[in-house]
């Protein structure tokens, strides 16, 4: 099973990147869970979406304690109780302009995948509108649902903008790709 959390701030699209992910996967073929925590819900308080993933149908029934994969739409987010939710073999995605090896020396032993989701949702004309960069990259960096099968969930539930969408999920996608190439080679 796959255990994913996404945790962003109040009115970042981190739920709505949580169920579009989970439409994705499901689309598929796979079972998902897919559960949010508001916290204060308000903007600018931490929101979390978590998702389950398997072949089989999913019955666990509670918080996800030990993350396959985290998704974070801000840095400043990256610490305590999200971090607790991490092992050495979790795959963190962040959205920041920070290096992977500035990462490496702020999170020791934690394998952190930044992606600058802000500079490529403006390039796209999204504005300020992150969520469909990071789920490109998310997608990219544990290789499932297919970056066709996401793109779709995008053009199927985009209010607007779609073309936009899909053109920065595509940049998410191509640009954790180049940096899992530099760590293979």
């Amino acid at each position: 099973m796959l255990e994913i959390i996404i945790q962003g701030r109040g009115g970042q699209g981190a739920q709505t990147a949580g169920n579009l992910l989970a439409g994705a996967f499901h689309a598929q073929g796979m079972h998902v869970q897919c559960f949010a925590s508001y916290g204060g819900a308000r903007r600018g308080t931490p929101v979390n979406s978590y998702l389950r993933v398997d072949s089989e149908p999913v019955r666990l029934r509670c918080d996800i304690e030990r993350a396959d994969a985290i998704l974070c739409f801000d840095a400043s987010l990256l610490e305590g109780r999200l971090l607790a939710c991490a092992d050495a073999d979790t795959l963190i995605v962040v959205n920041s302009a920070r290096s992977a090896q500035e990462f490496a020396q702020i999170l020791p032993g934690k394998r952190v995948v930044p992606v600058d989701a802000l500079t490529i949702a403006r390039q796209q004309g999204l504005g300020r509108i992150v969520n469909s960069v990071l789920l490109g990259a998310m997608a990219r960096a544990i290789q499932a649902p297919t970056l066709a099968v996401l793109t779709q969930a995008l053009v199927d539930n985009a209010p607007k903008q779609r073309d936009e969408n899909v053109a920065a999920c595509a940049e998410g996608y191509r640009c954790v790709d180049v940096q899992l190439q530099g760590v293979a080679a």
